[in-house]
């Protein structure tokens, strides 16, 4: 499945009630633990990570303290297990974990408790790691362990991946650039310990936006083509001039990687709705109808995380040329739920990409 479709599937999990333990499969970098993570923020519960690769068994089930009077001792398990609330207790990792030590994570799996620990009722159990193909230096998974999970496997996606950095607002360079390269998304590289992945690019991304090398996160080679698009970036259309209506002048490109690379730009950098109105007229008037189906999905996306799909979906429909386009070509996922567009002074610096 892709990450989406995996994230979908976990927070149904988490609304439903659902508390079959589920364990993850996936390539390192693409992005599991960060699924995780977002699913407990978007639920709003709390979530305890454990890399049970970093732990010993005494770190687990507890430290045993002998009791004088009956003579036996009593075990104090870790202040990091949960106590109350609900949440997600999440096993990363796991499969990295020695055998001694997912035999004490197999009673949690099973049981919701180990030694005199008991899990709450209200947390969910998790579990993440890498497969062998993956070359990561990986146990093998008892059988009976493996059993007791729900296992859910991922690939990478580079439209999962053009979502979360829609949201989290990537670098429009970076999702242009793997828009048109997408095996560069995640490549993994034996002869290198650096290589293009989500996680990576990401780390690109930070690099990037300090006006730093990025082969240093994702390698030499996906640098290289990095920064060869680089110089086809620059030579764009003036993307400023096309958001505030001034781009009459201005060619749609006929080189692919540019189409890519503009459309994107625009994208991006669309934060008011007048932004939208005009790239949207300029790509009408100058590109083929995919292109501006490209562009209404990025901004359309942007919407929905903001809130205000609704109301985007209206602003569609009342301007001609938009509405000429969407009763020409009909693209899908077209917003139809209420909201509030944002006005234009207020649209700055809310949902950027």
């Amino acid at each position: 499945m892709t990450p989406s479709d995996l994230e979908t599937f976990l927070q149904t999990l988490v609304t439903k009630d659902v508390f079959e333990p589920v364990m993850i499969w996936g390539a390192p970098g693409i992005g599991k633990s960060t699924i995780v993570a977002t699913v407990a923020e978007d639920q709003k519960i709390d979530r305890v990570d454990l890399r049970l690769s970093q732990l010993a068994p005494s770190d687990l089930r507890g430290l045993p303290v002998p009791e004088k009077e009956t003579r036996t001792a009593n075990w104090y398990p870790p202040d990091f297990l949960p106590r109350e609330g609900s949440g997600i207790l999440f096993l990363d990792e796991i499969n990295m974990a020695p055998p001694v030590v997912q035999g004490i994570a197999q009673q949690l799996v099973l049981d919701r408790k180990v030694g005199n620990y008991e899990l709450p009722t209200g947390w969910h159990v998790w579990a993440a790691g890498n497969r062998k193909e993956d070359r990561a230096a990986v146990f093998d998974f008892s059988s009976a362990l493996a059993n007791r999970f729900l296992h859910l496997e991922i690939d990478p996606d580079f439209d999962s991946f053009r979502d979360w950095g829609i949201h989290e607002g990537v670098d429009d360079r970076i999702l242009s650039f793997l828009a048109l390269r997408v095996a560069l998304l995640h490549k993994m590289d034996s002869n290198s310990p650096n290589w293009p992945s989500p996680r990576t690019w990401a780390k690109a991304d930070v690099l990037l936006k300090a006006d730093l090398d990025i082969s240093p996160a994702v390698g030499n080679a996906a640098a290289s083509e990095f920064r060869a698009y680089l110089e086809i970036f620059d030579q764009l259309p003036n993307i400023d001039l096309i958001l505030n209506g001034q781009g009459e002048a201005l060619d749609f490109p006929s080189e692919p990687s540019r189409r890519y690379a503009v459309t994107y730009g625009l994208g991006a950098r669309a934060k008011k709705k007048a932004h939208i109105l005009h790239s949207f007229s300029w790509l009408v008037d100058q590109s083929a109808p995919e292109w501006c189906q490209l562009f209404l999905q990025l901004v359309m996306e942007k919407a929905e995380e903001m809130g205000t799909a609704g109301s985007m979906a209206v602003m569609l429909e009342e301007n001609p040329k938009m509405s000429e386009f969407l009763n020409r070509f009909n693209p899908q996922n077209l917003p139809t739920d209420d909201g509030d567009f944002v006005e234009d002074d207020e649209y700055e610096g809310r949902g950027a990409f």
